[in-house]
């Protein structure tokens, strides 16, 4: 393997002293999927085996990323900070819970639709993480904070490798699911897509390729996933799914960049953060202003 970029499980996190021990899950890439099938180092879907089209690390001008990591959060902004915020509270599949609530009472769905909707999406997500987990343990690619120790993020850097970013790719997976059975909403989906693989740039916990990356994969795997919803059919032959086509415009989340479904968040950091170097410190609300 080349040597041209820093390995996570090398290299301590800024404001820690030794490299990280607490990986998150590192088996998860052997965890059984819905839709897809993993053999090695192969995937397969409903129609057989495929790859996944990604950039190999290898090709990464890693430094030129971190210099986009430090110039961002060198002149973040409040928004910028609310963003990364609101999705990054919690797992990287909570603040899709709401929108698709939303979308399922905005266009009146049956029990057994909205039933549908609801696992192809959970399912889809599953499999994306387990996608994600294989790349991520595979490469082994250092985070923004072990790049530069000085380094200091919004939000507390996640304890596991960093490319390809799991928000983005869960994201492009849920907004190509979702779009398929909301197809009029396929633009607001696009946008949210990116709007929460872009906060993990402002939170200063992923390189800009892991989001571009991330969402490519997802996205990719949630064609995987629509190509096979597709082909189901009713028992005298018609489609399961015939699509609403008028646009009624539902009310999506965010903003505001309020939690839909408030909890008690206590995220501490042994790393840097934008806000505290204490270690034992919970996460506070972003403040109106911040300096870097």
């Amino acid at each position: 393997m080349s040597d041209n970029y820093l390995r996570w499980s090398e290299i301590a996190y800024g404001g820690e002293n030794h490299p990280p021990n607490d990986a998150v899950d590192p088996q998860a890439s052997s965890w059984p999927m819905y839709y897809l099938k993993r053999d090695g180092d192969s995937f397969y879907g409903p129609n057989g085996k495929f790859s996944f089209q990604i950039s190999s690390p290898e090709s990464i001008d890693w430094n030129k990323q971190l210099s986009i990591v430090q110039s961002t959060l060198k002149n973040i902004t409040t928004e910028q900070v609310n963003i990364a915020t609101y999705w990054g509270t919690g797992p990287a599949t909570k603040q899709w819970t709401p929108i698709i609530d939303r979308l399922i009472d905005t266009y009146g769905l049956t029990p057994t639709k909205a039933a549908r909707v609801l696992a192809a999406v959970q399912a889809g997500m599953n499999d994306t993480f387990v996608v994600a987990w294989y790349y991520k343990y595979l490469s082994d690619v250092a985070r923004p904070i072990q790049y530069d120790p000085k380094l200091k993020p919004i939000l507390c850097t996640p304890r596991f490798p960093t490319y390809v970013s799991g928000h983005a790719a869960v994201s492009g997976c849920a907004e190509t699911i979702l779009s398929y059975f909301f197809p009029s909403e396929a633009r607001r989906l696009k946008e949210l897509a990116e709007q929460n693989a872009k906060s993990r740039l402002y939170a200063g916990v992923h390189f800009p390729i892991d989001n571009d990356e991330g969402l490519r994969l997802g996205r990719q795997i949630g064609k995987v996933i629509t190509n096979e919803l597709h082909q189901q059919r009713e028992e005298d032959g018609s489609l399961i799914d015939n699509f609403n086509r008028l646009n009624l415009h539902a009310d999506l989340l965010p903003p505001p960049y309020t939690q839909a479904i408030p909890f008690d968040f206590k995220e501490s950091c042994a790393s840097n953060t934008a806000y505290s170097n204490n270690k034992s410190e919970i996460r506070p609300v972003p403040k109106p202003k911040i300096f870097i």
